[in-house]
């Protein structure tokens, strides 16, 4: 029982890793959506307050476009939990991969646009980001059993903010060192955040919206990265089971 334990914590701290890299994409993604089209495209925030906003105003155009925005950023992530719980039935080791491979595809065609076609409205580039960051936030929220978001930073500063004062209290060691874990978990995905955001920035003037090649490049290399990772890993369990064998 204690190794199965232990195999499920290396295979957890495996995906966590991914998690960097993907926050690593939604910073250049943020970055270069805001900079193509000025709208965010990882998180829904802002858009939601707008949507009302332009209700109100009454603009339905763009109120109809804000909706649809959110709408796309919750379509991303119900496909991405769908088709999770549906591979997983076949193929648990390779559940987490086509939503990442969706989002590779996307992020793709988003950063293509003006090189290989020419979009009739900008939004429409807005929604498929949306859809893309929705897709990767939800397999995140899913492989860290909610406790890291990748796509925006609103509730890892504020879990960032519980976690440290917790530290002034608690005496407990193990719990101390379960929340500085924690705290670093964090901290390295808000600086991945920052930095791809940052390297979008400054790639952007060179580049446009191709920029976002890059991120789907970074993607392809997680995938492949965690493909063979995790033959890896089973090539190492059977060879323990084989050493067993042997030995008895």
């Amino acid at each position: 029982m204690f190794s199965g334990h232990k195999t499920a914590f290396k295979v957890h701290q495996h995906n966590l890793q991914l998690a960097t890299f993907l926050s690593f994409v939604a910073g250049m993604v943020n970055v270069g959506s805001i900079l193509s089209i000025q709208r965010f495209t990882t998180n829904v925030t802002g858009h939601f307050a707008v949507f009302i906003e332009e209700l109100l105003r009454p603009d339905y155009t763009l109120a109809v476009t804000f909706s649809l925005f959110v709408l796309c950023f919750f379509l991303g992530s119900f496909s991405s939990n769908l088709m999770v719980e549906i591979i997983k039935r076949y193929n648990f080791t390779y559940q987490y991969t086509l939503p990442v491979v969706i989002e590779t595809i996307l992020v793709f065609i988003a950063g293509s646009a003006y090189t290989f076609y020419t979009p009739s409205n900008p939004d429409y580039i807005g929604f498929i980001l949306l859809y893309a960051m929705g897709l990767q936030n939800s397999l995140v929220t899913k492989v860290s059993k909610s406790v890291v978001r990748t796509s925006h930073l609103t509730g890892l500063f504020t879990d960032l903010g519980i976690e440290v004062s917790n530290l002034f209290f608690i005496k407990n060691k193990y719990r101390r060192t379960k929340i500085k874990l924690s705290i670093q978990l964090r901290l390295r995905i808000i600086i991945c955040f920052f930095l791809g955001g940052l390297t979008c920035g400054i790639i952007y003037s060179h580049l446009q919206l191709k920029t976002l090649w890059i991120a789907s490049t970074i993607l392809v290399v997680t995938i492949i990265f965690d493909v063979i990772k995790k033959r890896v890993f089973k090539f190492k369990q059977w060879v323990s089971t084989q050493t067993k064998k042997i030995e008895f």
